[in-house]
């Protein structure tokens, strides 16, 4: 078990583009987290990626991906021998939060390093 940095919200149709999340790992490589959290994006990655690093999420949270259902505190399996990511909630709960999602203005994503850096010290 491992804490799980999700940033959304930065696929083709969110970001617009996609922008490189290189750094964010980087980040996470110096502040000695590169092997004790994952990162899960919607945004893409070069070939320069270290540690548990899941990109290209699809369909993405700006096309209601399950990316953007995704809060705090919850339980996310990764299975890597399988290729598998699943959000540990019951259908109930994922049916609110796709209703709340449909209607939230609050698209916002993990964009500054100011906001990297209280999520993860």
């Amino acid at each position: 078990a491992c804490d799980i940095v999700i940033i959304r919200y930065e696929g083709p149709k969110g970001g617009p583009g996609m922008q490189e999340m290189l750094y964010p790992t980087s980040y996470l490589k110096s502040k000695g987290l590169g092997k004790a959290c994952a990162l899960l994006t919607d945004g893409r990655f070069s070939g320069g990626t270290s540690g548990l690093s899941i990109g290209h999420a699809s369909p993405e949270a700006a096309a209601g991906g399950a990316i953007g259902l995704v809060r705090e505190g919850d339980k996310i399996l990764i299975n890597i021998h399988e290729r598998s990511i699943n959000l540990l909630i019951s259908d109930e709960e994922l049916a609110t939060r796709r209703t709340e999602q449909a209607t939230s203005a609050d698209k916002g994503a993990v964009r500054d390093k100011a906001l990297l850096d209280r999520l993860v010290d």
